[in-house]
């Protein structure tokens, strides 16, 4: 799998194949790409509606590419009104197979406009990875990681709004997967967060999990 970060919680993820966007911010900051830069999509995941997660970019991707749109039911139902053709109206626990591609939407702990807050588990043939969307540490994290191994887990360190390092680290652990990638943090102030420090608390918990910093706009195969 090969994972482009876009900064924020957003990603560009491709495998055998086939090119997925998670929480496409490209307005925001950080990114270095733009909706007129995509030319490519085969689904497009919005974890919830806050506005630093790109529903509206995933909106505009969605009709250019034709690319389909996951979401939780009822923010897919408003993609649908706002003229997405292809829209899954998934809710918790729910999964789609989307032309090899398996979308399982779990859940986060955070908040939200429309409907609730998710996370997701996207499973190519070729491997597993997991966004843990916005969310604090929840204990039911390693039934994700018992039922779907993840290989990669994506997962906000920022604290203020999400978890800090050490919630994560301690979310890595019972996740178990082969390789950690923090998001979520320095786009602002008060999401200030060391990665480095975040790697030695992962060590300390489970010297086998690789943490794989990734800085924006930088591409990296994982595990």
């Amino acid at each position: 799998m090969r994972f482009t970060y876009l900064g924020h919680a957003s990603f560009k993820v491709e495998s055998d194949g086939k090119v997925i966007f998670v929480d496409p911010w490209l307005n925001g900051p950080t990114s270095p790409v733009k909706v007129d830069d995509v030319t490519e999509a085969d689904i497009v995941l919005v974890t919830h509606d806050h506005g630093d997660h790109g529903y509206d970019e995933a909106i505009e991707i969605c009709k250019k590419t034709g690319a389909w749109f996951v979401a939780i039911n009822e923010l897919s139902l408003r993609a649908k009104e706002a003229g997405v053709e292809n829209a899954h109206t998934l809710n918790i626990g729910g999964s789609v197979q989307i032309d090899g591609v398996t979308v399982t939407l779990v859940q986060a702990f955070h908040s939200c406009g429309v409907g609730a807050p998710t996370g997701f588990v996207v499973r190519f043939p070729s491997g597993t990875f997991y966004h843990a969307g916005d969310t604090g540490l929840f204990a039911s994290m390693s039934l994700i990681g018992d039922l779907y191994k993840p290989d990669v887990a994506l997962l906000p360190i920022g604290s203020y709004y999400t978890m800090d390092v050490h919630q994560a680290a301690l979310a890595s652990t019972l996740l178990k997967p082969k390789c950690v990638v923090p998001m979520h943090y320095d786009t602002f102030p008060v999401i200030g967060a060391d990665p480095a420090e975040f790697a030695k608390l992962v060590a300390q918990r489970d010297a086998s999990i690789r943490v794989a910093v990734i800085r924006v706009g930088e591409t990296m195969d994982l595990p």
